[in-house]
This record gives C-alpha cells, structure tokens and sequence, in this order.
C-alpha cells in the first residue's frame, strides 16, 4: 500500500491532520451538548480538547486493525476548521472499517460533510482496500439518517434503548456499505453545494 498523501483536497475543503493550534476551533462544536453524545471522549473544557487533539494528531494513518485516521474538515474559501471525519480500521481478517464524524450544527446542511465523508470512503475502499465500512448514528438525528441514505448505506440494525446518555436512553442505528455497492464520487458531489443536505 502506497503512503497515504495529506491532505486531502475536495471542491470545498480541505481534509487535513490536526494542529496544536486547533484547540478554539475544536472547542466550537465539540463542547455543545448536542455534539457531546457522538464523540469519543468528554470534551466539556478547553483542557478536555486539546487532550482530544494530542489523540487526534497522531492519527494519520492506518498500518494496523484498531488504529484510527482522524483528519479536520477545513473549508477553503476562509480555512475555517468546522468539524472532523474519521476511518477506524476495525478488523483485518474480514477487512472491516468504521466511519465516525462530528461538524460544528451552524455548518450542518450545507453538504460539507457528503463531501467529506465522500472523499473519505473513497480513500477507505481505493487506498486502504478496505471490504465493508459501517456507521454508527443516534435514530433521532435525522439529518445522519438521510446522510447515510443518500451515500447508498443500508440500515442494517436498529438498537433501542441500548445505553443511557445523561438520563436518556439512546437509539443506534447502524448502516453499512460494501466496496462492490460504493457508487462513484461523482454522482455525489455533481450536485450544487446548495442543493446538498448533510
């Protein structure tokens, strides 16, 4: 497998590893109760990011199963930093991969996560040859659900009243798409930036 060239260039954005100097960016939308119940780890105070982007830093690639490419969703026009995208490498035997993203809600809408996302799957079934890539998301967020509907995923399980988050039960829904049913690039992001909805 060839090196991995970052970052990554789509019409819109730029998809790059993170910065030291990222910590107010990030603090933007990963401290916002709704962001909250989708990441990883708490990120409540400016200390809790920056220990997120130490992790995230060092995530650039994938040599081994269990390791994680995490990159920063920069928008071009004014390299504003407005959410992330990531690719877990979760099984070598049956070449298995799970995608994870989070944006900043006032930049929700707008198509930058299709293009993104897009972009990242291509490089998960192209690059890293990768077999099956599947996807977590909360049943209430609708916007996730049409994402996912629109990048050709299929819901293959619906998890109710899995697990708690601040006093709340959760529902999970998982989709997933094979290398043989990814539709090209093109067909998503032909369209308008306007006319999108991520």
């Amino acid at each position: 497998m060839s090196s991995l060239r970052l970052p990554v260039e789509t019409a819109h954005l730029l998809l790059r590893p993170f910065e030291r100097g990222d910590v107010d960016a990030v603090s933007r939308y990963h401290t916002l109760p709704a962001v909250q119940r989708y990441i990883e780890r708490p990120t409540r105070y400016d200390e809790d990011v920056a220990a997120a982007i130490a992790v995230m830093r060092k995530q650039v690639g994938l040599q081994r199963p269990g390791e994680t490419l995490t990159l920063a969703m920069v928008r071009k026009g004014d390299h504003r930093l407005i959410g992330q995208v990531s690719l877990k490498w979760s099984d070598a035997t049956a070449s298995q991969g799970e995608v994870r993203f989070a944006i900043d809600p006032a930049q929700s809408g707008k198509g930058y996560l299709t293009e993104a996302l897009t972009a990242l799957i291509d490089l998960a079934f192209d690059h890293f040859r990768i077999h099956r890539i599947m996807v977590r998301c909360d049943g209430r967020s609708h916007h996730s659900v049409k994402l996912m509907q629109k990048l050709g995923f299929r819901l293959e399980a619906h998890y109710r009243e899995h697990a708690l988050f601040q006093g709340e039960w959760d529902e999970e829904l998982h989709f997933a798409v094979l290398d043989r049913e990814w539709r090209p690039s093109a067909k998503v992001l032909e369209l308008p930036l306007r006319d999108r909805v991520a």
